[in-house]
């Protein structure tokens, strides 16, 4: 009995040990995670008091050298501000808000030094540089006020995010929106892609929940007989959709189909695909006639790879002079051993963008590229540009006359005639 007792006592003893040494490691961890999250606040601090000051330096200078230079560090300085802002435990809306406005501080630093032209920068900057100023003083009263009452280490070490209501952060928030709102307005395209999430375009008849299981088997006729579920999406989803998820043999998978008209947004089989690929040109054709059995007649056929078990096309919506509109594109998976449908969305197609009017100017090949250039292939593209603009631009194919007949992807701005992306291909 004694030595039970005494076993106990021991156990009890060597607890205690073991408890108070656990208890130090947390409170050091607590300690090391506050003091990593001070120092991310101090070196945000720094940071934005360091940008608004370079902003304000950009608009001394009108030599194109020295303001390209300060253009440099206004973009490098966003870039590592947003790398500490991402760091902190803000709230998410004002993460958010701060990380966009950076990014728009930076990416209109880089296309005025890219392009040369410091007229619009200039124009712009005078108000980002007051805002900017009075943000880092509104920034600094709130990072003072969450030292002095925000002292819950839990928060920290927990790694939650400060509800706003109670955050000394609530009017750096307002001050973020309303900057983001005035300094950086949307181009239309921007705008346009804003609206086209909610699909507001999509003015057809809804159909219903047994309408919405009618077209899917019309569109899928091989698996009509497979036992189906369906659920309506969210109440905060930007646009109405069925969701049907079906379960026929060693096929299983879903469907997302509007409810405005019964478009078909998205779908995905898994089964598993035998070692008996067909050709490629009845797989082609098999992806080319299910366009046209959903009704996505208005496509080319862009781009197509393959894996082991299936090819992938990309068929991209084309205008009535015959350029392609790249942002409205479907991706479609083919099974490579009887050219069964696997996959297919959709969603860039049925968002479907705004086309601008645009001038189209020619251009000599012949005086654009270098004489060791040759031009094999040329069409008529539209795409979005680093503004988010949607340009319409020439897409040439164009091959360097050397040892390795190096080929490129180049597209240029068939107004501007600039160029706006140069990808090796092979």
């Amino acid at each position: 009995m004694r030595s039970l007792t005494y076993l106990l006592g021991l156990f009890v003893v060597i607890l205690s040990f073991v408890s108070i040494d656990y208890y130090n490691q947390n409170k050091q961890l607590e300690r090391a995670v506050y003091a990593t999250q001070t120092r991310d606040f101090s070196a945000a601090t720094e940071k934005l008091s360091l940008l608004h000051t370079t902003v304000e330096q950009s608009l001394l200078f009108k030599d194109e050298k020295t303001l390209s230079n300060e253009l440099d560090s206004i973009w490098r300085m966003s870039s590592e501000l947003r790398k500490s802002v991402a760091n902190l435990p803000l709230q998410q809306d004002v993460q958010n808000d701060w990380m966009r406005y950076l990014g728009k501080v930076g990416d209109n630093a880089k296309q005025a030094a890219n392009s040369g032209d410091y007229t619009e920068w200039q124009n712009k900057m005078g108000t980002v540089a007051t805002n900017l100023q009075a943000f880092a003083e509104e920034w600094n009263v709130a990072t003072v006020a969450f030292y002095n009452n925000d002292t819950d280490l839990k928060k920290w070490t927990n790694n939650q995010k400060l509800e706003l209501g109670d955050s000394p952060f609530v009017n750096v928030s307002k001050q973020l929106k309303s900057y983001n709102e005035t300094d950086f307005p949307l181009t239309a395209s921007e705008s346009d892609y804003e609206k086209k999430r909610d699909l507001q375009h999509l003015k057809e008849q809804k159909i219903t929940k047994s309408e919405a299981i009618q077209t899917f088997k019309m569109y899928f006729p091989h698996i009509d007989d497979a036992i189906v579920t369906v659920s309506k999406s969210k109440d905060d989803a930007p646009y109405p959709f069925y969701h049907i998820q079906y379960v026929r043999g060693a096929r299983i998978g879903y469907a997302d189909i509007t409810e405005n008209g019964g478009h078909l947004l998205s779908f995905l089989m898994e089964r598993p695909v035998t070692k008996n690929p067909r050709s490629h040109e009845e797989i082609t054709t098999a992806a080319q006639n299910f366009m046209k059995q959903v009704g996505y007649e208005d496509v080319t056929l862009s781009e197509s790879r393959e894996n082991h078990e299936a090819w992938h096309f990309v068929f991209t919506r084309t205008l009535d002079d015959g350029a392609l509109v790249y942002p409205d594109s479907i991706q479609v998976k083919v099974a490579k051993d009887n050219g069964e449908i696997m996959g297919v969305n959709a969603m860039e197609y049925i968002q479907e963008e705004t086309i601008p009017t645009q001038a189209e100017l020619p251009i000599q090949w012949e005086t654009f590229f270098a004489d060791h250039v040759t031009v094999e292939e040329m069409k008529k593209i539209y795409t979005a540009n680093a503004a988010l603009e949607l340009r319409k631009c020439y897409e040439v194919i164009a091959r360097v006359n050397n040892a390795k007949q190096d080929t490129f992807r180049i597209v240029i701005d068939s107004e501007k005639q600039e160029v706006l992306k140069i990808e090796k291909l092979y």
